[in-house]
């Protein structure tokens, strides 16, 4: 691809993105609690979660986990979030893996897996499903 190629690739998911609601109620984005991250814009959690910014506020190295690619909140995450299907977003991982660039996220089968990953490990960021329990050790973050 062109740079300008990839740039209007780019632009466009940014676009998309910005202008499709984020819809908290679909799914709840969490980091541990020593992050103490109250929100995020919407545009700084996509990053996040395709690698390209790796801290998060405040300054802590931001370790994304998703859920697998066939999790229905995973399918409504990625919609919102990066504007973009669950295919488009691994199609980019591929990319990056191809290009020896980096490598995805870890992937967890279930939201208590993704609440039990979060709550251990210092910078985790993820997603569950809007219907998830919240343990102590794990905050949710407002995405504006």
């Amino acid at each position: 691809m062109t740079r300008s190629l990839i740039g209007s690739l780019a632009l466009l998911a940014s676009i998309s993105a910005a202008a499709v609601p984020v819809r908290a109620q679909e799914y709840k984005v969490v980091v541990n609690a020593s992050a103490s991250v109250a929100e995020l814009p919407a545009a700084t959690v996509s990053k996040i979660f395709l690698k390209q910014e790796r801290k998060l506020p405040g300054g802590a190295s931001a370790v994304p986990v998703d859920l697998v690619k066939t999790a229905s909140t995973r399918a409504a995450f990625t919609r919102v979030i990066h504007g973009r299907a669950v295919g488009a977003v691994e199609q980019y991982w591929q990319q990056q893996l191809f290009s020896g660039r980096d490598t995805p996220p870890e992937s967890k089968p279930s939201d208590d897996e993704v609440l039990a990953f979060v709550k251990a490990t210092p910078g985790a960021i993820g997603y569950v499903s809007a219907s998830a329990t919240i343990p102590s050790g794990v905050s949710v973050v407002t995405v504006k």
